[in-house]
This record gives C-alpha cells, structure tokens and sequence, in this order.
C-alpha cells in the first residue's frame, strides 16, 4: 500500500513514523515520474512490514517538497526516524530499484 502524503500529513506520516519510509516526490506532467510509479507501487509490497511507501505530489503539496529540498523528480528519500538518510533520483527499472532499496536498508 501506498499513501498520499499531504501538506497536512507530513509531520505524522513521515516524520513520526516508527519505521522506515520511502517517499516518492513526483508530478502528473513528468514522464519518468509516470514509469517509476507502476514500479513504486508494485515493490511496496515486498517491503511491508519493514519499509512504508508514500508519495508526494509536489505540484500540489509544494510546502512539503521544499522542506525535503527537492529539485528534479522523480526523486525517492528514505526517511528514518523523521530525517532524510538515503535518497534515489530519477526512473529505475523494477530489480534496479529493489537494488537501490535494499542496499539502502542494509545501512539502516
């Protein structure tokens, strides 16, 4: 499952999450947010339990994407306890992704 994060979500979704979360800051216009999406939503499943998945519209929810500091989507940070540790920039393809994410949990 993935949820959509908001201006008023934010502090509570994020920042207050006991467990891991990926973000994917994105927008309807971008075409290689429109690929990762499909992907995003798909590997969420195999991390339940040990990472949560979100995203941001950041056409919508700006106040949300410059307090994370991003410039180019689709971007995907990985918050631990309420603070940016990793972050991903740009389309991956599904295994490249899982990749990308696992490594990044071996560090957490």
């Amino acid at each position: 499952m993935v949820l959509e994060i908001t201006n008023d979500t934010y502090e509570k979704e994020v920042k207050q999450s006991d467990i891991p979360i990926i973000v994917d800051f994105w927008a309807g216009w971008c075409g290689p947010c429109k690929m990762m999406g499909p992907v995003f939503e798909e590997i969420s499943e195999d991390y339940e339990g040990k990472l949560k998945f979100a995203k941001v519209n950041v056409e919508k929810e700006q106040e949300v994407a410059g307090q994370a500091g991003v410039m180019g989507i689709p971007c995907l940070i990985v918050f631990k306890d309420g603070k940016e540790f990793d972050r991903i920039v740009g389309y991956s393809p599904k295994e490249q992704l899982k990749e990308k994410i696992d490594a990044i949990l071996e560090k957490i």
